[in-house]
């Protein structure tokens, strides 16, 4: 496809698990795409497989919490790529912990990555969509959303982030911009191996034992919820907007 035609993607938290299948999928897609991570170093192993696939991918270092590094992330994006017009606010943390021990830094350091992360990446790339009059937001939620033992401030996030999407679609629809949350169930990352950590349990045991409680009898990957958002992501997506799709093996709510 030639530059001048080619949908422009940012991806955050793209360094690795979810992120990184995500900004892979979308430049197989045709898009080229910004990969967007804490470190700009640990961007480079997704940045070379896209580009070894004859792909056009460019690694951004940033902290999506910060409103200077994400005007000038956003910025170099649209200077050296072209004008965003698809965005996956992906980045996220986790400081799990019950409540009673929960200090105000584990809140606040959630909330700030995922809620204050997808709002200031949402407000910079918006513009650059509703100037194309064609624009895709996709944000991650979680079925912590629903509420998960150990993570009242992911789970506050997670639930913000749907409501925050929904606005979004209200507010841009006008504009060609959908905007769509995915909320994926028990995925195999680096992240739930955290968890199992925190537990106590070996990763593997604690994949079997989720899988015992989902219905397609399998944990999730990286590529399940990749696939999802490409077609959020896709020109055929434009009549589905502020949507939760859960990406979970089964039913959730």
């Amino acid at each position: 496809m030639p530059q001048d035609q080619q949908r422009v993607a940012i991806v955050t938290g793209a360094a690795r698990g979810i992120g990184a299948a995500t900004a892979s999928r979308l430049a197989e897609d045709g898009m080229a795409v910004a990969v967007l991570d804490l470190d700009e170093a640990n961007c480079a192993g997704t940045v070379e497989s896209i580009t070894k696939a004859g792909g056009r991918a460019l690694a951004i270092g940033a902290d999506v919490s910060q409103a200077d590094q994400v005007q000038a992330a956003v910025g170099k994006v649209a200077a050296d790529l072209g004008p965003p017009a698809v965005l996956v606010n992906n980045a996220g943390v986790l400081r799990d912990n019950l409540l009673f021990k929960m200090t105000e830094d584990d809140w606040d350091t959630v909330l700030g990555v995922h809620l204050r992360g997808a709002f200031l990446m949402s407000r910079a790339a918006q513009k650059h969509m509703v100037d194309q009059r064609y624009g895709r937001i996709i944000n991650l939620s979680s079925s912590s959303a629903l509420g998960n033992r150990g993570q009242v401030n992911y789970s506050a996030a997670k639930a913000g982030m749907q409501g925050f999407t929904k606005t979004l679609a209200i507010e841009l629809g006008q504009f060609g911009v959908t905007a769509n949350a995915i909320a994926p169930g028990f995925i195999a990352t680096d992240m739930t191996a955290a968890t199992a950590a925190r537990v106590g349990m070996d990763f593997e045991e604690f994949q079997k034992a989720a899988a015992t409680q989902i219905p397609v009898r399998r944990v999730g990957h990286p590529d399940d919820v990749a696939h999802a958002i490409s077609f959020l992501a896709s020109e055929g997506a434009g009549f589905v907007s502020g949507q939760v799709i859960y990406v979970a093996g089964g039913p959730l709510c």
